[in-house]
């Protein structure tokens, strides 16, 4: 592997453990006397287990990959708002809400906050951030290390005693 990637996927894993988010702004509003807009943001955390399936489930009742989505033209992009924008809103709303009672008490405010106050492209870039953070290519080798040194399994100078 490049000596790039290896140091993306390092980069990925420190901040998936150090639960590093990512600000996204989502409104922002001009103030008088005020020279610069003041904005609202939220940060998008990696979901636990739970918010990640229902992620997955969303994403792929889509029925288009992150490869596609890299590649489309601004045609496409429109296309595929207009299309799904409300899944999309709901997905990024799901990284904002983690916990249950959080989303039990603000995903549908968040994801309509999303849907009417997000810019599409930070909608469409917070989507495919959070779409190619959500595969486990880069812990493939922390399992296989989990593996390797799993004191359950009998070591390879004790297959005939088994012990």
């Amino acid at each position: 592997m490049d000596e790039a990637i290896i140091r993306h996927i390092e980069m990925e894993g420190a901040d998936a453990l150090l639960d590093a988010g990512v600000s996204v702004p989502l409104k922002s509003f001009r103030l008088p006397f005020r020279k610069k807009p003041l904005e609202l943001r939220v940060t998008m955390r990696r979901p636990c287990l739970d918010g990640q399936i229902r992620i997955a489930r969303t994403y792929l009742s889509m029925g288009v990959t992150s490869q596609q989505m890299w590649e489309f033209t601004k045609e496409q992009e429109m296309k595929f708002l207009a299309e799904h924008g409300g899944k999309v809103a709901e997905m990024i709303a799901l990284t904002v809400c983690r916990g249950d009672l959080r989303r039990k008490l603000l995903l549908r405010p968040m994801t309509w906050a999303v849907r009417h106050w997000m810019s599409n492209d930070h909608l469409l870039g917070a989507m495919l951030r959070f779409v190619s953070l959500m595969g486990t290519d880069p812990f493939i080798p922390i399992i296989r290390s989990a593996e390797r040194t799993n004191p359950m399994k009998p070591r390879t100078s004790q297959r005939k005693k088994g012990s």
